[in-house]
């Protein structure tokens, strides 16, 4: 029995100093944003040509092609960056609006130019200027390019640390205020990524990655728990 009582009033003190220890904690959210410059770019223009029927238009589409595809080398864009898609063709039958008859059929074929490049500055300064090509009659369509980070996987991690960094900067100075220390980290919530347009406000419930600008900023937040001392 002197056993048995000296058992339980060691397991009654773990469990009253575990209920004690787990209600004397504090939560706060650290966050740390940098500004990083985009080292990757995929670009896409794509030539149309057109003309009554599929192979019209596949032989509309040929030499408007060849065109672009010089006027990129011409810019200093290597051909191992360029790479060209799937052609594709659609029609549209023109009716007429009364009796629903078929009047004629125009055709375009399409073929996707895609460029990926490590040279984030020449990709952009060409798409700005493509567009002298409309001017020399050729029929393209020009997506915005998109930059993006390789190395994020690093800055993760990296991010993570200063937002942990800066929850206990926050902890302490709310601890202070009530004369006590911050101890070890009980528990750690990743936040969510936020990659935006510099000084952006634009937040994500679900994080977000901003493609449309070279230099762009990364926020990463942590929730973080402390122990209180």
């Amino acid at each position: 029995m002197l056993v048995l009582s000296a058992g339980l009033v060691v397991a009654g003190a773990v469990a009253v100093k575990g209920i004690r220890t787990a209600s004397d904690t504090i939560t706060v959210t650290g966050a740390s944003t940098e500004r990083i410059r985009s080292d990757y770019v995929d670009w896409t223009v794509t030539v149309s040509g057109s003309g009554p029927s599929q192979q019209s238009a596949y032989q509309s589409l040929q030499p408007q092609l060849q065109r672009t595809l010089a006027y990129l080398e011409e810019q200093g864009i290597p051909a191992k960056a360029i790479g060209r898609g799937v052609i594709q063709s659609s029609s549209d039958d023109i009716r007429n609006r009364v009796t629903g008859a078929l009047m004629s059929t125009n055709w375009t074929a399409r073929q996707p130019i895609r460029i990926s490049s490590a040279d984030v500055t020449l990709i952009r300064d060409v798409s700005i200027r493509i567009s002298d090509l409309v001017g020399q009659g050729v029929s393209i369509t020009v997506e915005p390019p998109a930059y993006t980070y390789t190395k994020l996987a690093e800055k993760r991690v990296d991010m993570l640390a200063k937002a942990t960094a800066d929850a206990r900067k926050r902890a302490i100075a709310i601890a202070d205020q009530a004369n006590s220390g911050i101890g070890a980290i009980t528990k750690a919530d990743t936040g969510t990524f936020q990659i935006t347009v510099p000084n952006s406000t634009e937040m994500g419930s679900y994080g977000s990655y901003n493609t449309s600008t070279i230099d762009k900023d990364i926020t990463a937040v942590m929730g973080v728990t402390f122990r209180v001392q």
